[in-house]
């Protein structure tokens, strides 16, 4: 199975947005620039985490993305579904029933074994996505970090952190 880049690139957004003090927003540009990578296609992805509720997207010149729930309320699965979609990774063509000599449709009531084994193997790979959360991960990075990590963040957010303006 092949998750696109967009899965990595927006779980380490949404990572390093779960550190953003209350309030804080980051722009597009700055979590492209940070992670060094594509602004125009972080951006689409970014969009979908938006439209899955993961993130609030703030507006205007101002604006940016922060996380729309707590991070021990995201999980990975909730991040891949957002970015690649809720089909499964293997999807049946049910190729049995074609070719020069298929079987006949008595023997196609259920799903065939490769498909049920791979429905299973989802299943499977979904609950593992669904029990981590992003304050998982947060968690053991800070349990390996020896500081440097955290002042790389904060550095950051010192110099690319915006504010939403005020409402008058």
């Amino acid at each position: 199975m092949k998750l696109g880049d967009g899965v990595e690139q927006t779980l380490h957004c949404a990572t390093l947005l779960a550190g953003l003090p209350e309030g804080g927003l980051l722009s597009a540009a700055a979590l492209a620039e940070f992670h060094g990578i594509s602004p125009s296609y972080l951006l689409k992805h970014l969009q979908a985490l938006s439209k899955a509720g993961l993130l609030h997207t703030e507006p205007g010149p101002r604006g940016g993305y922060r996380l729309a729930r707590t991070p021990d309320r995201i999980s990975l699965l909730d991040v891949v579904l957002a970015v690649e979609g809720p089909e499964p990774a293997f999807r049946c063509k049910e190729i049995r029933q074609q070719g020069a000599n298929p079987l006949p449709a008595k023997y196609f009531k259920a799903p065939c074994q490769i498909n049920a084994a791979m429905l299973r193997a989802e299943r499977a790979y979904r609950a593992e996505l669904r029990r981590v959360t992003l304050a998982d991960l947060l968690a053991e990075l800070a349990a390996d970090d020896d500081g440097t990590i955290a002042a790389r963040g904060c550095a950051f957010f010192d110099q690319h952190m915006r504010h939403p303006k005020p409402d008058t």
